[in-house]
């Protein structure tokens, strides 16, 4: 399974702003120079994660983006539910004529279907706060500093 780069997106925004102080505004700028993000991308994922109300943004000159909630209740899982709008794992496509098109069995469709949904019992035990917590490698990958 391969999640989209918006989505990838929305966690590195998440994970960044996360780990700064709770009173720290992090801007657009701030957050592209970080990971080398287009801010136009950044733009639209910090919109859809304001509508979805799980950072806060605040416009002006002083303005930033902060989390709306504390870091232990953003759950990994919901997270990625929320950013992504199609869990199909493989497309059969439409009829493109009388013949049928191959059709998975049901045992198949039971197998992926359960592979998903063991996709999500493990991220649903992970937090934003799981993805914060010190690890120094991690830190130095991803470029925070705190």
């Amino acid at each position: 399974m391969r999640l989209k780069k918006y989505t990838d997106y929305s966690l590195r925004v998440l994970v960044y702003v996360g780990s700064k102080e709770q009173d720290h505004l992090s801007s657009i700028k701030e957050i592209s120079q970080a990971f080398g993000i287009s801010q136009n991308h950044l733009s639209k994922v910090v919109f859809h994660l304001g509508k979805l109300e799980l950072i806060q943004t605040i416009r002006g000159r002083s303005g930033g983006i902060k989390l709306l909630e504390p870091p232990e209740n953003i759950n990994l899982g919901e997270v990625i539910r929320k950013m992504e709008n199609d869990f199909v794992l493989i497309d059969y496509g439409q009829k493109e004529s009388q013949e049928e098109v191959l059709k998975p069995s049901d045992q198949l469709k039971y197998a992926l279907e359960e592979a998903l949904q063991s996709f999500f019992f493990v991220l649903n035990q992970y937090t934003l706060k799981d993805l914060l917590q010190e690890n120094d490698e991690a830190t130095k990958i991803l470029h925070l500093e705190k």
